[in-house]
């Protein structure tokens, strides 16, 4: 049974960090490229990051760059988003996602992705 969970999310104060998680079971992260996502109250779901599976190279949107950090943990079955420097306009619902494709990720489409997480809440307010 393929499944994602995310973890990791919170409320912090502008400034801080936070580190989300994103762990699989039944399927193994090295062999897909993970995106992350996230959804604001009223806005659509934007992808912000991404790891590719072969060259594991990675990408960020403009709004992130700099701030946010994706990595793997093979050993974990795990891939994390580390989020430094928090602002308030970063207050949304995470959400990692999986495709398996040999592409870059970053010429992956949303609507590709197989598998999703539930999401994590991330809050940034004083």
């Amino acid at each position: 049974q393929f499944e994602l969970v995310e973890s990791g999310g919170g409320l912090v104060q502008p400034g801080g960090s936070l580190r989300l998680s994103c762990t699989a079971s039944g399927f193994t992260l090295d062999y897909y490229a993970i995106g992350w996502f996230r959804q604001a109250p009223g806005k659509e779901r934007e992808g912000i990051s991404c790891i590719s599976s072969s060259a594991g190279t990675t990408y960020y949107t403009d709004s992130v760059k700099g701030r946010f950090t994706v990595s793997r943990d093979s050993a974990k079955n795990t891939v994390y988003l580390q989020m430094n420097s928090l602002k308030p306009e970063d207050t949304a619902d995470y959400y990692c996602a999986v495709v398996s494709t040999p592409r870059s990720c970053e010429k992956v489409q949303r609507y590709e992705y197989d598998y999703w997480g539930q999401g994590t809440q991330v809050t940034v307010s004083s």
